[in-house]
């Protein structure tokens, strides 16, 4: 508990002035104003010194790595990065309509000699087989769902 924040945060004056009018004007997104308020007291200002990074999540109801996150996307980036969610990056989607159209037709048609029905597990691996996508069965699962396929039934 005792250890040192690694991401101070040291505002200006017209930061804080600008940050408690966002709190106070109340008209932006709860989470602005929740981070808004966390910036101000992380502020290092002499105010401030008994707000540790655990009281200021009990005291705004967010967790301490949360706080941290705050305090490291301002000192790194600005203002405006830490009353902001972090953009998600990587987040793409593996299975487009193409893909999904393509599993569709695969489990509409008929099931491989021996099997009296496509099961997700054999649809998975001919998926695979047939270079479509690499996609887990919980995928292919998600896309079945969406349809009223029998799965050659």
């Amino acid at each position: 508990m005792g250890t040192k924040a690694k991401y101070v945060v040291t505002l200006t004056e017209e930061e804080r002035v600008a940050l408690k009018n966002l709190v106070q004007k109340g008209k932006v997104s709860g989470q602005r104003i929740r981070h808004a308020q966390v910036l101000l007291k992380l502020d290092a200002i002499p105010e401030n010194k008994g707000w540790s990074r655990e009281r200021i999540g009990e005291a705004y109801g967010c967790n301490t790595d949360t706080v941290s996150r705050i305090a490291k996307r301002f000192v790194e980036e600005d203002v405006e990065s830490a009353l902001c969610r972090k953009t998600q990056r990587n987040r793409f989607r593996k299975i487009d309509g193409e893909v999904e159209a393509k599993v569709i037709a695969l489990a509409c048609s008929n099931p491989p000699l021996g099997h009296e029905r496509w099961t997700i597990r054999l649809l998975r691996d001919e998926v695979v087989r047939l270079e479509i996508a690499d996609i887990e069965r919980s995928s292919i699962n998600g896309i079945l769902k969406k349809t009223n396929s029998s799965r050659g039934g």
